[in-house]
């Protein structure tokens, strides 16, 4: 079985895959201070609840944005069962054409999500990711990597307001009846949730515009992340809602550089 890690600023999303089935997933908390004794805790109690046993993973993918949590899960994989992970970093084999400035700083993140998107829907597609980032990424019928945006994430932004504005509350993010609110906390949802909504079709109709839209060639356009489905259900221009993008991703590049990755009988766990 193929485990695979998100890890992302909030959380670390995880994943277990039975051939091209996911069959288990589940969701910790990215802590920079946590030992790799107490993520080995956590990640033995994750699969403890979800009735699989760490002896059928045989093979790890790690994707990460916090590049400190990188060695210590990677320690842990090593050390205590033997894997060596595929970390997805500049050198992999991606299927994507990187048609950006500088290609070694492009985001794991949005490689990911790219190649998830590309593989399933085809190009060209645009990728709307709304996690403690916004990021929108564009992809073209070639497999060219185009480039994109990177915007605030409700969640920070939502922090921000309420920091800096001493009367407002913090609200729950949420689909609000109307757009005109009555009170504070509808005002706030409302702005909040359409604010997003406003902003994601706004950048969606420039990407399609300058990646030159036509009726031989729509741009499909898929939203994931923690927020995607709240948002992207509200946006006119969000043609697909994928939760689970990112793993699938992270699968489809375990599997085109899997002669690279080792397995369990290269290293000898402690």
């Amino acid at each position: 079985m193929l485990l695979v890690l998100d890890i992302g600023n909030t959380n670390i999303v995880c994943a277990v895959f039975d051939d091209d089935k996911q069959s288990a997933s589940w969701r910790l908390a990215t802590d920079r201070r946590k030992t790799v004794d107490e993520y080995r805790i956590l990640m033995l109690e994750a699969l403890e609840t979800k009735q699989i046993a760490m002896g059928d993973i045989d093979r790890v993918a790690i994707s990460s944005v916090v590049p400190p949590v990188n060695p210590v899960l990677i320690k842990m994989f090593r050390d205590y069962w033997g894997l060596q992970p595929l970390l997805v970093q500049p050198g992999i084999k991606t299927g994507l054409n990187i048609k950006i400035d500088d290609p070694r700083a492009l985001g794991p993140d949005r490689i990911v999500n790219a190649v998830a998107a590309y593989s399933l829907y085809g190009g060209p597609v645009i990728i709307v990711d709304l996690g403690t980032a916004t990021t929108v990424c564009a992809v073209n019928e070639k497999g060219d990597f185009l480039g994109g945006v990177i915007c605030p994430g409700i969640g920070i932004s939502v922090e921000a307001l309420v920091a800096h504005a001493a009367k407002l509350p913090r609200v729950e993010i949420t689909e609000p009846e109307q757009a005109i609110g009555k009170n504070t906390v509808a005002g706030m949802q409302s702005g909040i949730y359409y604010g997003y909504v406003g902003m994601v079709d706004g950048l969606v109709r420039r990407f399609k515009n300058e990646m030159g839209e036509s009726s031989d060639s729509p741009v499909k356009v898929v939203a994931t992340g923690g927020f995607g489905e709240l948002i992207g259900r509200g946006c006119a221009t969000v043609d697909h809602i994928h939760p689970s993008l990112t793993l699938e991703g992270l699968r489809l590049l375990y599997e085109r550089n899997r002669p690279a990755a080792l397995s369990r009988r290269a290293i000898r766990p402690r």
